[in-house]
């Protein structure tokens, strides 16, 4: 294991030696491997990804990010994340405070006044977590509205995303992981 560890470390020294002189660090080599490829190197990709909502945008760490800043490019989608954001919050809270905490969720993302309301989930389901956190404040509270919401994310919204430079920057990812 010891030789291992010594072979790893001389294996990167070497690499970052590169050019020399004020290149210290940065070797040409690596920079050219950890390039971009052109996105036109990616169709094949493109095809073979599996074009999933919940793998590319939930669980792939690079997907999820990237979607993300896609959703900031709009505002309708931006309430949304912040949404997600919000209650994934809410859930974390210590039980002292969840209930606070879910009433200004609720202040923020559920009043019709709110620049940050959220207009895709209905006013039923908005009533019903109002009068259920009154009763009691579990994790489990918003997460109707929280399916609601990524299920109108995988629709249009990941459709776009598809066709964006976004997904095309996700593919350059997946092709350099490789």
């Amino acid at each position: 294991m010891e030789l291992e560890n010594i072979v790893a470390n001389t294996v990167l020294l070497k690499a970052r030696e590169g050019g020399g002189g004020n290149r210290k660090g940065k070797s040409k080599k690596w920079k050219q491997m950890l390039q971009f490829p052109h996105i036109s190197l990616c169709e094949e990709l493109r095809q073979t990804t599996e074009k999933d909502y919940s793998s590319l945008c939930e669980r792939q760490p690079i997907g999820r990010l990237l979607f993300r800043q896609f959703c900031d490019t709009r505002p309708e989608l931006r309430r949304c994340v912040k949404f997600l954001d919000a209650v994934a919050e809410y859930e974390v809270t210590p039980d002292e405070r969840r209930k606070e905490c879910g009433q200004e969720l609720i202040d923020k993302y559920f009043n019709p006044k709110s620049e940050d309301h959220v207009s895709e989930v209905e006013a039923a389901m908005m009533a019903q977590c109002t009068e259920r956190l009154q009763q009691e404040a579990c994790k489990e509270l918003f997460k109707d509205c929280t399916k609601l919401i990524h299920d109108y994310l995988s629709v249009a919204p990941f459709a776009d995303y598809l066709d964006s430079m976004y997904f095309n920057r996700f593919l350059q990812w997946k092709w350099l992981e490789r």
